[in-house]
């Protein structure tokens, strides 16, 4: 089964943003805030167009409301993968 991980999401932000290796995903950065990171909700419905063209999972709009966090994030989409229904 596939997995995504916090390894994912720094990819996806850093290859969205533009942004060199470790710029504020570095160290424990899972229970974070997005915002407080600097990724507003742009750059994750950005990060959400990647994961729909990389890994299949389509996320809704409402549902980039709720990842407020990495973890968030790798939770709603491995709930995604194990094939619970969007909300």
């Amino acid at each position: 089964m596939t997995m995504f991980t916090l390894e994912d999401v720094r990819r996806i932000l850093q290859s969205c943003a533009g942004a060199p290796d470790g710029d504020g995903l570095d160290g424990d950065f899972a229970d974070v805030p997005f915002a407080e990171l600097g990724y507003d909700s742009l750059a994750l419905l950005e990060m959400a167009a990647h994961v729909q063209q990389e890994f299949g999972i389509r996320i809704p709009d409402d549902a980039i409301e709720e990842m407020t966090t990495p973890r968030a994030a790798v939770d709603y989409i491995n709930r995604r993968f194990a094939g619970e229904p969007s909300r």
